[in-house]
């Protein structure tokens, strides 16, 4: 059974997460159901607004880092590393090619947000971090219920950012305001996240839903064809037409930070929750 779930009410495409037990985290089957699902709804003229969310109060946590730590799906590795073999004994273990697997497909996701002739919203109830963060910010529009929290939340495992978070982050918040959440990586309720121009509004949890789709069908019921021009436009004046050059280095620098010693050490450390004991390099 499928963790992505699709459903339609009327004009609108509802995509959900929903893997709970992992915090509604992504491994390479999760993340190529939703490339897929994210391209189905962008390409239905049918369908004139989209909703991404998460199941059970939680929106997405980025990649599985138990997937990761586990080594990846093996029928997959080979297109991306042929000769990947086991890790010689004392060297640091090859995580990078097992994240390209997810993030390969979390970019074409994010990449098919941006380009998509139709809104697309961030239904964020619960926590959104890394590459759920990164996620919702690709979107055209971001909700929170008031239970949600924000959190860039690579740098606890020594990662340096990917699905788009270090392309979106400045050109939401300014330079300075992305380089304290990147740096200094708080976590951010709902309202803070409002504040700083992340969230295009917040709804009480009980009724988070209702309202939700209350924007999404009134956004379907308007000029389809002319909101997604504009939107193309104000692409073009926000210089998306570098967005997927930038998620090529996001996905190619994470990749080769992920195989050096501090991101084994941040995943051990996290999985066995304590902090991380960094390297100068």
């Amino acid at each position: 059974m499928s963790n992505i779930q699709m459903e339609r009410d009327g004009g609108v495409g509802l995509i959900t997460i929903d893997r709970k037990e992992r915090f509604n985290s992504l491994d390479v089957e999760t993340a190529r159901d939703l490339r897929k699902a994210g391209l189905q709804f962008a390409r239905d003229a049918s369908v004139r607004a989209v909703v991404l969310r998460g199941a059970g109060g939680i929106f997405c946590s980025g990649a599985d880092l138990k997937y990761i730590r586990a080594g990846g799906d093996a029928r997959d590795l080979g297109y991306l590393q042929p000769e990947r073999g086991a890790v010689a004994q004392g060297a640091d273990p090859a995580f990078g090619s097992i994240f390209k697997q997810i993030l390969e497909y979390i970019h074409s996701t994010i990449s098919e947000i941006r380009r998509a002739a139709k809104p697309f919203i961030a239904a964020v109830d619960g926590v959104a971090a890394a590459g759920g963060f990164g996620l919702a910010m690709s979107c055209d529009l971001v909700f929170a219920s008031e239970r949600a929290s924000f959190e860039w939340a690579y740098s606890k495992t020594g990662l340096t950012g990917a699905e788009s978070s270090t392309f979106f982050l400045p050109r939401l918040l300014g330079f300075r305001r992305a380089m304290d959440l990147l740096l200094l990586n708080p976590r951010l309720d709902a309202r803070r996240a409002y504040e700083m121009g992340l969230v295009s509004g917040v709804f009480p949890t009980d009724v988070f839903d209702a309202e939700v789709m209350a924007v999404a069908r009134k956004l379907a019921a308007g000029p389809t064809e002319a909101l997604g021009i504009a939107k193309q436009l104000m692409n073009q004046a926000a210089g998306m037409d570098r967005l997927d050059y930038h998620l090529d280095r996001e996905l190619e620098n994470l990749a080769r930070i992920a195989d050096g010693s501090n991101f084994a050490e941040g995943l051990a450390a996290f999985f066995e929750k304590r902090p991380p004991e960094f390297a100068e390099r």
